[in-house]
């Protein structure tokens, strides 16, 4: 018996992955290039972890961190603050009829990967690992 795959589970569709890869690698770009209008932002040096989009491809949230994770609240006000510019941008690079709207969230994964390492780093740890 055939059954339809949907998805209307736990994880995102293939095509919002999609267009949150998409819009993740536009909008690196775009950081890394400082077009940006406002000096504040252009200042900064921006990862993109990672960019999540709704069911409905309307909302798109972005995970980031300023590099060497200081300032990391100034730099979610900054995008916030930029964020029609920064819409308009990746719309434009990427042709987009309908560009989603931005969030920007802190990346979380990389207090835990820091964290981690720091865990690695412990002798009892390390000692546990190599046995």
């Amino acid at each position: 018996m055939s059954r339809n795959i949907h998805h209307d589970g736990p994880g995102p569709s293939q095509r919002q992955l999609r267009v949150g890869e998409t819009v993740r690698r536009a909008l690196s770009e775009i950081l890394m290039q400082g077009d940006i209008h406002d000096p504040e932002l252009n200042r900064l040096s921006i990862t993109v972890g990672e960019v999540r989009v709704s069911p409905d491809l309307k909302i798109a949230t972005a995970y980031v961190m300023p590099l060497g994770g200081t300032g990391q609240d100034v730099a979610v006000d900054l995008l916030a603050r930029n964020k029609n510019e920064l819409r308009r941008m990746i719309g434009k690079k990427l042709g987009l009829k309908y560009t989603p709207d931005l969030r920007f969230r802190l990346d979380e994964t990389f207090d835990r990967m820091d964290e981690t390492r720091r865990m690695f780093a412990q002798e009892n740890v390390r000692r546990d690992v190599d046995e």
